[in-house]
């Protein structure tokens, strides 16, 4: 069962509140899971429910998405700022954690762990590695919602999720429902009425349409990195590549591939939570 907290954090000049949910007994060793671009911590629902008996799993709607509070300033909507809130989460937390990453949500994993005195023992990095080529990114920045876009009803929402996301994975009905009703949020048409919009300031377009598209180098950050880490890959990923993959893997790092997914996979299916799980219980 999902018990909904928050954490204030300083940004700026002005404190904002990150919303989380989480699982399992608060004395169990922690997870941390945290999302990817659009997305919203919600997405971990079946995953935490296949820790909970053993771990005590906190996962984070990022600034600008889900429960938490938007930015004022979009151009804030960068790793930098997430890893700032993320930050005082994990100072709230007080303990080790584990950190599970999908995405976006990896590339904080990362520039936390590799800092001095990181509390991350263990990183479960999902469909992301230390080069991100520039055409996924524009790719991923087209998927993105423009303020004025609604759906007339829930189910119209889950059509569109399940366009836009098909590269998730194979996943059931009742997962695509689980994310449209976390997907969205009430808002008013233009006639008045109520309609659906996507649970995220539009603005988190803003810095990834704004920036020249070249391909991202964050090897010298990957050398950083001491604790164990499980790279997942959806086996037609565009941006977590092959070659990624495999030197991420030839430098330490175990590997899982999830066949039937791009980027980047919704780690909702059994032998994806299982890989997860047995890499975390890894002594």
């Amino acid at each position: 069962m999902a018990r909904a907290n928050s954490v204030n954090y300083l940004l700026g000049t002005k404190f904002h509140k990150m919303a989380y949910v989480e699982f399992g007994n608060p004395a169990a060793p922690a997870v941390v899971c945290v999302h990817g671009l659009s997305r919203n911590g919600r997405d971990f629902d079946p995953l935490a429910e296949g820790l909970a008996d053993r771990f005590h799993v906190i996962c984070p709607d990022l600034p600008g998405r889900g429960k938490s509070d938007w930015l004022p300033d979009a151009m804030a909507y960068q790793p930098p700022s997430y890893v700032v809130a993320l930050a005082h989460l994990l100072a709230a937390l007080n303990k080790p954690v584990a950190w599970v990453g999908t995405s976006l949500g990896g590339i904080c994993g990362m520039m936390i762990a590799a800092a001095g005195n990181t509390p991350i023992t263990k990183l479960v990095l999902n469909d992301i590695g230390p080069h991100i080529p520039a055409a996924s990114l524009k790719r991923i920045g087209g998927t993105l919602t423009t303020p004025n876009e609604r759906f007339a009803s829930l189910a119209a929402l889950e059509v569109h999720l399940r366009e836009i996301y098909a590269p998730f994975g194979k996943l059931t009905d009742k997962q695509w429902a689980h994310l449209a009703r976390f997907s969205a949020r009430v808002v008013a048409d233009q006639t008045g009425q109520g309609a659906f919009a996507l649970h995220y300031d539009p603005k988190i377009a803003e810095p990834v349409r704004n920036t020249v598209a070249l391909d991202v180098d964050m090897w010298p950050l990957w050398d950083m990195l001491k604790m164990p880490i499980l790279a997942v890959r959806g086996a037609s990923s565009d941006l977590l590549l092959p070659e990624t993959f495999e030197r991420m893997q030839k430098s330490g790092a175990h590997g899982y591939v999830v066949a039937d997914a791009g980027h980047a996979p919704a780690l909702m299916d059994a032998p994806a939570i299982a890989a997860v799980r047995a890499f975390l219980l890894r002594g």
